[in-house]
């Protein structure tokens, strides 16, 4: 369905409720158009998902938020939940939770521009998956990344690819893998606090081209780790620099 409206507020808690032929769980697809959309969606229970495909275990597609100026809010309570789907906004603020374990997130957010937005990013949980590609294809200028995690054997596959990106990581839990990736901008920020056994981290900072006048661009990464048994990976270099 295309969905031009202002406010959309959605909320699902009856873990049971079939909403496609087929589907076992709670599901949701979106196809939704145009600026200043305000969407709450809470999704209460045990497999839900919020669609674009994702293949056996159903859904199909959808899931397609074009838009600038977007506020949106996704609360995802309960095991075995899933959000993937193609996301295309500038100048938004998006914050998305998940509160239980087995979850996975699996976005790529901005293929013609994801510029200037804010992400406010929470997991409590274990066994929960990420794979966010943010302006991999695309061109995009700011972001503003919270990214907060409680619990562990987490596995966390994140790739920022904007002009100037600040992101502040917090991780709390054991046995969690982690790889970030922060390039294609003149000047990144990257804040990490790490507290929590057998880690495997890599961050990977790389810096773009420096703006027009400036002769010189870097970017900046602050760590505090209090952990046993961690790997700790860190590359950062200037483009074209080995």
């Amino acid at each position: 369905m295309k969905m031009l409206n202002k406010f959309l507020f959605l909320t699902l808690f009856v873990p049971n409720m079939i909403f496609a032929a087929a589907a076992t769980d709670n599901e949701i697809k979106i196809n939704q158009e145009g600026d200043t959309l305000t969407l709450k969606i809470d999704q209460i229970g045990y497999g839900n998902k919020l669609c674009g495909t994702i293949s056996s275990s159903i859904c199909g597609s959808d899931w397609t938020l074009t838009g600038s100026s977007l506020n949106i809010d996704i609360d995802m309570i309960g095991n075995s939940n899933q959000i993937f789907g193609p996301t295309i906004l500038d100048s938004s603020t998006l914050k998305i939770e998940f509160e239980g374990s087995d979850n996975k997130w699996d976005w790529n957010v901005g293929q013609n521009s994801a510029d200037a937005s804010n992400l406010l990013t929470k997991f409590e949980g274990d066994d929960n998956e990420i794979d966010l590609d943010w302006a991999a294809q695309a061109s995009a200028e700011r972001l503003d990344f919270d990214f907060d995690i409680d619990g562990g054997s987490n596995v966390f596959n994140i790739d920022i690819e904007v002009d100037d990106a600040t992101w502040d990581v917090d991780i709390d839990g054991s046995s969690n893998n982690v790889v970030m990736s922060q390039t294609d901008g003149a000047y990144h920020d990257i804040t990490f606090e790490l507290v929590g056994s057998n880690a495997d981290v890599d961050i990977i900072q790389s810096s773009g081209t420096c703006p027009t006048g400036i002769n010189s661009c870097y970017s900046v990464i602050s760590a505090d780790f209090d952990s046993e048994n961690a790997t700790i990976t860190i590359n950062q270099k200037d483009t074209g620099d080995n």
